[in-house]
């Protein structure tokens, strides 16, 4: 029931978003009631983060296991661009959940897990340690390429918002964007994110 209830959610939200979303909706969806979702979850809140835990915690696996086979900073630091942009065509696939509606949700969802009052008592809970986690490993790529850089896990965290926000913003409001084409979205946000990395950094 957990995981049917993780992987409707995934389907209702990316389908609707996360205002309209509502637990009455997704226990229809999932043809049981809301007093069985409210035993797993407290409220959507925490539904929204659980989902966007998994997420992150599939692009640290991902990013690491591709790392393996780097010895050069520079060229682990270009992957894990391609790996948050969904550049990566060797990524691999979740068994459980739709990732590309999760990539969906994490673009247009993910700043309402934390921009919300109540963020410093939620963070005291360590919801928020799998998207800390992989910064955290981003900005070690950044030191690796620069040890005198003094703002590596602010750059890491720079990028992975960059990522969503410029992706939101050339698929839906590109005047804010230098994407002329109007395609290729994820190339063009990866493009961007190499030259602000790297002239940041050297």
């Amino acid at each position: 029931m957990g995981k049917a209830i993780i992987r409707n959610a995934i389907d209702l939200i990316d389908d609707i978003g996360f205002e309209r979303f509502t637990f009455k909706k997704l226990a229809q969806k999932i043809e049981s009631t809301e007093t069985t979702i409210y035993r797993y979850f407290s409220s959507k809140h925490k539904l929204l983060t659980y989902i966007l835990n998994w997420y992150w915690n599939y692009l640290e696996f991902v990013a690491k296991m591709r790392m393996q086979q780097i010895t050069d900073a520079t060229a682990k630091l270009k992957l894990l661009l391609e790996i948050i942009t969904h550049n990566d065509v060797n990524s691999y696939e979740m068994q459980e959940y739709d990732l590309k509606k999760l990539h969906s949700i994490v673009i247009s969802e993910s700043s309402k897990s934390y921009l919300v009052k109540e963020v410093d008592e939620i963070n005291k809970e360590l919801v928020f340690n799998p998207l800390k986690s992989l910064c955290q490993c981003i900005g070690e790529v950044i030191s690796e390429i620069n040890p005198n850089f003094s703002y590596p896990k602010s750059l890491a965290s720079t990028l992975m918002e960059t990522a969503h926000d410029q992706q939101f913003f050339s698929e839906h409001l590109p005047k804010l964007t230098d994407n002329r084409s109007n395609t290729s979205h994820k190339a063009y946000v990866l493009a961007y994110l190499n030259v602000l990395a790297f002239s940041v950094i050297k």
